[in-house]
């Protein structure tokens, strides 16, 4: 049997070497990359692929195909999502990519997704409130504990200049889990009862809850004038956070509204309820936050432009690094239409 040839070898990030790489970057650097990334391709939005991710839903959950490409490259991620995972010693949120090339369809990247989801998603929310959260905004509240609560909080601590967070979670555990992993950070951390006393004092919002139902996790009357709502946990059918109320009082900010519209905090309103597109304020074409006291709302649900985004972030760093293994999962046979005789030439 011969040894495969540099053709048929993928680069792969497995979870053990993302984790390296994120700790010899360290975790502010990645996230402040990544969203430079996020934002140059949001900001040519127009030479993109673009369709609502493709998915499977499910009484437990759902299993999405996140596609889009550009005219080098097409990626695409894996992800599922299922609240109920977590009784059961599961993660809520797992997750693969692959980014190939366009030019002769190779792979030319597979990598964990899981950690860099949580990674991109944190990112996009703090690049999105560097546009669109109040000027000089330095508390916010974090609603909702779980696994992507401390990214959120590094991310707008490194990219948004936060110095402190109000942490809220209906298990206390999760809020004391949160709080120990980020005492450490630089940031005040205020573990609070309610979710109102959270809110007290926050200029930035951020929702962040898992259960796949209609909630309402903000009341309309515990949001006041002037703040930023990150509104993160409502991202598939059925399943929101905010009050109806608190959506005709804001600015809505969304990534890709066909989808959005779909999966959103926005499928509680008419389908031709006004919001604007983030790639138009990132190019400058349309204003973000232009009033002291509006209530700006970023519907986010994450786009497969972003993971485009991260996986060409992870390609461009591995080079060089040791923080990834080579995968023999390309067919390479000597002469390209002689699929057969290499798998005749493998038999013992």
């Amino acid at each position: 049997m011969t040894s495969p040839s540099d053709k048929a070898l993928v680069p792969f990030v497995s979870v053990d070497n993302m984790m390296g790489l994120v700790h010899a970057l360290g975790i502010e650097t990645v996230l402040t990359e990544l969203a430079s990334f996020i934002e140059a391709d949001f900001k040519r939005w127009p030479e993109f692929d673009k369709t609502p991710r493709v998915a499977s839903h499910s009484t437990d959950g759902v299993i999405e195909l996140m596609p889009t490409a550009d005219a080098e490259n097409y990626g695409f991620k894996y992800v599922n999502g299922h609240p109920k995972n977590m009784k059961e010693g599961f993660q809520t949120v797992t997750a693969f990519g692959v980014l190939s090339s366009v030019a002769n369809g190779y792979p030319i990247l597979l990598t964990e997704m899981t950690l860099l989801t949580a990674l991109r998603t944190a990112a996009t929310s703090a690049l999105v409130g560097k546009y669109l959260m109040p000027k000089g905004a330095k508390v916010m509240a974090m609603i909702g504990n779980g696994a992507q609560c401390e990214f959120q909080a590094k991310a707008f601590q490194a990219i948004c200049g936060i110095d402190t967070v109000r942490l809220y979670d209906i298990d206390p555990v999760a809020t004391a889990k949160a709080a120990r992993n980020l005492a450490q950070s630089g940031l005040t951390i205020v573990p609070c009862t309610t979710g109102e006393e959270a809110i007290e004092g926050a200029q930035i919002i951020t929702t962040c809850t898992a259960d796949k139902q209609y909630a309402t996790i903000l009341t309309d009357n515990m949001v006041g004038p002037g703040v930023h709502i990150n509104a993160i946990g409502g991202d598939c059918p059925g399943k929101t956070e905010l009050h109806r109320d608190i959506l005709l009082r804001s600015e809505i900010f969304v990534e890709y509204p066909p989808q959005t519209r779909i999966e959103g905090e926005i499928q509680a309103l008419d389908a031709t309820h006004p919001v604007t597109e983030l790639w138009q304020v990132m190019r400058g074409e349309v204003a973000g936050r232009t009033d002291a006291r509006q209530i700006t709302l970023f519907d986010s649900v994450g786009f497969a432009i972003e993971d485009f985004s991260a996986l060409r972030y992870v390609h461009s760093k591995i080079g060089g690094t040791s923080f990834f293994d080579l995968l023999d999962m390309l067919a390479d046979p000597d002469e390209p239409r002689d699929l057969f005789g290499m798998l005749n030439r493998a038999a013992p």
